[in-house]
Order: C-alpha cells, then structure tokens, then sequence
C-alpha cells in the first residue's frame, strides 16, 4: 500500500507538471515568433520525457492492483485511502519550491516580456480606475464647493438682515421707552396739576388771607388808613417753597419777605412742613419728603 502511495503521488506530481508546460508554455511559444526553434523543440522535448515518466508510472500502478476491500467496512476504507492520498498531497505542496521551467535564455526573455505585459496591463487598468475615481472626485469636490459658496452667501445674507433688524429693534425699542416715559411725564404733571389744584381749593377754603376779617376791624378804627404790603396766601408760600427746592436744590432756602402772614410761616414751621436754617432764622426751607 506504501509503494501504491508514493507511485499515486510521482504521478500526480509528474501530471501536474505536464499541465503546467502545456498550458502555460505552448501557446506563447507557438504565437510568439520570436522564440527560436531550439527553444520549442527543447521544450517538446521535455514534455514528452514527463509524459513517458507517467506512463511508466502508471503502468507500475497497473500491476500492483487494487486492494480488494471487504464489503463491511468498503465505507470506510475509501475515506482512509482518501484521507491519506489527500494528506500526501498536502504534503507535496508544502514542500514544493518554485522550479525553474527552463533553462533556455529565449524562453526566460518571453516568459518576462509576457509577464511584464501582463503587468503593464493590470497597470494600465489601475491608472484608468485611479483617473476615473480622480474625475469624480474632482467633480464632487466642485459640487460641495459650489454648495459650500451658496452656503456662505445665504449666511451673509442672514448676517446683513440680523444686523438690520437688530438695529431696528433698537431704535424700535428706544424709541419705544422714549413714548413711555413721555407719556407717564404728561400723566406726572397731570397728576401735579391735580394735586396743585386740590391743594389751592383746600388752601383757599381753609386758610384764607388774613386781610379780609382784619380789614373790617381796622376800617372801625381808622377809616382812613390802608395796608401798605399785600399779603400773600399760604398756597402761594408753598408754591415758593416748592418752585425753590425742585429749581436749586443745592440751595432750597427762601428768605421770609413781609408779604409772609407770620402765623402761617409759624404753622408751617410746628408742623414739620418747613424749617429754618441754622444760621440765619429768616429763611425757611420746604420739608424734602422726596428725598
């Protein structure tokens, strides 16, 4: 079985070495007019020396036979005899190194032109790829730069138009607090004039001027005299008061003139509504209740 063996694997060695010239080296030597006639019949000639090796093997296999297997364990016979012829010819390959097919210098020449062209080729078809996958990169890089300027067109734009209507907010928004605070000025002074006026009405109705039940009096004494300084009312005095602390309020003070009745300037300064200055007792000043 041993003999069988190694007889199967120097066959299989020798066909595949067959194989191998006859695809590989036949049909460029036949095509190609450059290789000489030595070369071709050389190489026919080791052909057939294979070919008669496995013939010679074969025939060896022939009279050895074939083992006759028994019928109860044929199944499992076949998968050893395969397992076996699989294993050597693993074995083969493993320890197959690369062999020269020829030594012939015409036949080492054509087998290198034909393996530089078909290298040549497989270039050529890479360059061809490469270039067509640079043109549409080149071509997708032009549509994203387009897209990329339209982009920053429309961000511009959208800059230009926030910086607009952020200034018209601004002025919008200026111009709004401008109407509100005018308008709630127009709504102080109207509240002003109202209090002014209620005040003058309660001034008026309760503290008159001091000249009309005194002048009955003095009428009864002396018909003839008349008062030579014309009092003024105590609306009028807070009025003063008022206009001279609001105008200089860094210098609020009013001198007392003889047209001030001295009871209401005494009733202003008892209950807190004006006061003297320190040094000098015939100025007054309004209590300032704003500050």
């Amino acid at each position: 079985m041993d003999k069988q063996d190694e007889l199967l694997k120097e066959s299989e060695k020798l066909a595949k070495h067959m194989s191998s010239y006859q695809h590989d080296l036949a049909p460029t030597i036949t095509s190609n007019t450059v290789y000489s006639i030595d070369a071709k019949e050389e190489l026919l000639d080791e052909c057939e020396e294979i070919w008669r090796q496995m013939e010679e093997y074969q025939s060896k296999l022939t009279l050895l036979g074939i083992e006759t297997l028994p019928e109860s364990d044929a199944q499992l016979s076949l998968l050893m005899v395969r397992v076996k012829a699989l294993t050597a010819e693993y074995n083969q390959w493993q320890k197959r190194s690369p062999e020269i097919i020829s030594t012939n210098p015409d036949v080492l020449v054509a087998l290198g032109k034909e393996e530089l062209q078909k290298v040549d080729h497989d270039l050529e078809m890479v360059l061809s790829t490469v270039q067509s996958k640079n043109k549409k990169l080149k071509e997708d890089m032009k549509r994203e730069q387009q897209w990329l300027d339209e982009q920053q067109q429309l961000v511009d734009a959208l800059d230009v138009t926030h910086e607009e209507m952020k200034n018209q907010v601004v002025q919008f928004s200026e111009k709004r607090t401008l109407q509100e605070l005018k308008s709630k000025m127009l709504k102080i002074r109207a509240y002003k004039e109202e209090l002014l006026s209620a005040l003058g009405e309660f001034l008026e109705e309760h503290f008159p001027l001091p000249e009309e039940d005194e002048s009955a009096k003095k009428k009864k004494k002396s018909p003839a005299e008349e008062p030579t300084v014309q009092l003024v009312t105590l609306h009028e005095i807070l009025e003063r008061l008022i206009n001279k602390l609001m105008s200089t309020p860094h210098e609020p003070y009013l001198t007392i003139s003889d047209s001030f009745w001295p009871p209401y300037v005494e009733l202003l300064l008892r209950y807190g509504i004006a006061l003297r200055h320190p040094e000098d007792p015939n100025r007054i000043r309004l209590e300032a209740y704003h500050q």
